[in-house]
Parts: structure tokens; C-alpha cells; sequence
């Protein structure tokens, strides 16, 4: 699939923000099943990039004047195809760093129960395929009740959430059954689901001598496929988030964030 994607975040302040730093995995790269055609990343001034932990192109601006809004776009073109597999590159964090829980996927001792009946009891692809349908199960695709900081306990505890609750239980689930997994970030393409544009979906590693990691959406009940495009990797939402910063002053803060994506012949 040749697929356009126009992704912008725009940020509106009740008084002038005083300074800022902005962190950004907006970028890409070429990984199986996607080549990077062409990708812009506009920020109000320049913005340092470098490689993460994790690998992802990770970039950093910083504000000194003051302001109350903000704009950031990124924009491109991307070739997709089938795929699900990934190897680790030679520098690639070890897969047991990723059998560490976070704040956002620590699983309660209910969650544990409720799907002990599903709990891997190795990496293999089935067992970790019947948890991940048994998570989409559970928790009902319901956008508007959580947000960026819901953990994975609240969100099983309202048995409702979106894409990146499903991720962040799955991965405590895994976790806690001795399977390292890690958080992705991406965009989904689906013409009559536009809400799944920004998305989230998890890879869990299926033989750690090879280094190789399994991509599944929790969300779809599927591998990973041409509709998907990864942007980053990391433990949790907030190592891989596309956007995320912090800033002084500002008072309140209104966010919009939209995102296009069409196929090209």
C-alpha cells in the first residue's frame, strides 16, 4: 500500500508559556513491512534529532520566548506490506529489560486472576494469541473514558478503554508470565474507522537468541499487516509517545491533534 499520512498537534494556552521542551517520535523508519517514501517533521524552530534507547528517531526542540500556541505537523509518504516479524538490530535494548513492569501496565492480583485461564505459559505464538483475544474480549473498545495516563488496573477495572489500554494490559500480562514485550506506537489505516488512525499495538519476543519480536493489535484480533505504520517502540506509552513535554506557565492547556490518512494509486 502506498499510504499519505498528515498527522498535526496543536497546543492553545490561557497565558504565555515561559518555556518549554518538546519531545517527539514522529519519524518513521525503514523496518520490515514499511519504506519511508518522503517524512517531514515541522516545528515552530529547529529540532535537534538523534536515536533513542530504543532506536527511534527521537527529537527535541526547545522554547525560551514566550507563547500561547503551538503547532507541530508531520507529513509523508510510506510504502507498506504484510508483515509481523521484526529482529532486533545489533545495539537493540536486551528483551529482558521489557520483562520489567511499569506504572502504566503493573497488572493487579484481580487482573492476574481473571485471566489466569489465558496466561502463557511459554512464548509461543498460540498461547500468546488466545491472551490477546481474551484481552480484546474483556475490554471494550470505548474512546472518551480513558487518556494518555490511565494504567492498565483502571482500565481493566472499567473493562473499557481503547487501543492503548488494550496494549498496556497486554504487556503487563506478558510481563508477568515471563514474556518480554514492548509498547508500539503507529497509525492504522482503515477508511471507515478514522478514530484508529493514531494507534497502539504491542510486539512480544518469540525467541530471544534470535532477537525475534512478534507484532499483534489487540485492538484488530490480528498480526500486524499493510495498515500499519510503526513510528516507535519502547517500555510503555510514555517512552514511545509520538508527542510529549513539559513546560512553565501556560495555565490552561487546549489540546487538538488530527490525523489523515489516504491511499495513493
Amino acid at each position: 500500500m502506498h499510504l499519505k499520512i498528515r498527522h498535526r498537534t496543536e497546543y492553545r494556552y490561557e497565558t504565555p508559556v515561559r518555556y518549554s521542551i518538546q519531545e517527539l517520535r514522529l519519524t518513521p523508519s525503514d523496518v520490515a513491512g514499511q519504506a519511508i517514501e518522503k517524512w517531514k517533521v515541522s516545528t515552530p524552530i529547529k529540532a535537534s534529532s538523534s536515536l533513542d534507547a530504543f532506536g527511534n528517531v527521537y527529537s527535541v526542540f526547545v522554547q525560551e520566548s514566550a507563547y500561547t500556541s503551538m503547532m507541530i505537523e508531520a507529513e509523508g509518504e510510506v510504502m507498506t506490506q504484510d508483515a509481523f516479524e521484526f529482529l532486533d538490530a545489533p545495539k537493540a535494548v536486551s528483551p529482558y529489560h521489557l520483562l520489567q513492569q511499569t506504572n502504566l501496565t503493573e497488572p493487579t492480583a484481580a487482573m492476574l486472576e481473571y485471566f489466569s485461564s489465558s496466561l502463557p505459559k511459554k512464548n509461543a505464538v498460540d498461547e500468546v494469541l488466545e491472551l490477546a483475544a481474551a484481552v480484546q474480549e474483556t475490554i471494550l473498545y470505548f474512546p472518551g473514558q480513558t487518556n494518555f495516563a490511565t494504567t492498565a488496573a483502571q482500565s481493566f477495572a472499567m473493562k473499557s478503554g481503547v487501543c492503548q489500554d488494550h496494549a498496556h494490559i497486554m504487556l503487563g500480562l506478558c510481563r508477568a508470565s515471563g514474556i518480554p514485550a514492548r509498547y508500539v506506537s503507529g497509525y492504522f489505516f482503515a477508511e471507515d474507522s478514522p478514530n484508529l488512525a493514531s494507534h497502539a499495538w504491542i510486539d512480544f519476543c518469540a525467541d530471544l537468541t534470535k532477537g525475534l519480536w512478534l507484532s499483534i493489535d489487540i485492538t484488530n484480533a490480528c498480526f500486524t499487516d499493510a495498515r500499519h505504520v510503526r513510528l516507535a517502540i519502547g517500555r510503555d506509552y510514555y517512552s514511545a509517545a509520538p508527542v510529549k513535554g513539559v513546560r512553565s506557565g501556560g495555565g490552561g492547556e487546549e489540546l487538538s491533534a488530527s490525523i489523515s490518512i489516504t491511499q495513493l494509486n
